[in-house]
């Protein structure tokens, strides 16, 4: 009886096979992956926006307006200077000892009056991953307004079937 020889490890084809297939799954995978922690970072960022809004809520409340832009979300933390306005101030309206950062370690930008959207409440806003202002993933506290069919020349009645 002859004995056949036991092969001792993987040929070169076979090494080359298995990291094609791992190189493939890393590649179908992973934008899956970085789509989900782009998207919560924008989730958390939302959160974070409307937790500064009840904030605010809390402040025109106890003071009768909105803080400046000039005295900004900071004015949820510190007592007005003006002396007619700190007399009913009782904050801070932060938990924090701090305005929170968005996800990726950017100042929220606020503004009142507001100059953007349709109502009039202060404008919150996040520049988004990218770092720029007035971009497409900036992330924001107001609505757009709508945009009427007549401005496009269309009867309302053909905009809404469409």
């Amino acid at each position: 009886m002859k004995r056949q020889p036991t092969r001792a490890g993987f040929t070169l084809v076979e090494i080359m096979i298995v990291l094609a297939i791992l190189v493939l799954l890393v590649a179908m995978v992973g934008p899956r992956l970085l789509s989900t922690q782009e998207k919560a970072d924008a989730k958390i960022t939302q959160t974070q926006i409307e937790g500064l809004e009840q904030a605010l809520d809390f402040y025109k409340v106890d003071n009768r307006t909105f803080p400046s832009t000039e005295e900004g979300l900071q004015a949820l933390l510190s007592k007005p200077q003006d002396e007619n306005r700190s007399r009913n101030w009782a904050g801070p309206y932060l938990e924090e000892n701090a305005v929170p950062v968005d996800p990726w370690g950017n100042a929220y930008r606020y503004e009142y009056p507001g100059t953007r959207g349709v109502s009039e409440d202060p404008n919150i806003w996040s520049i988004g991953p990218d770092g720029k202002d007035k971009t497409q993933d900036d992330i924001v506290n107001w609505k757009a307004p709508e945009v009427e069919a007549e401005d496009f020349g269309q009867s309302s009645d053909l905009a809404t079937n469409n």
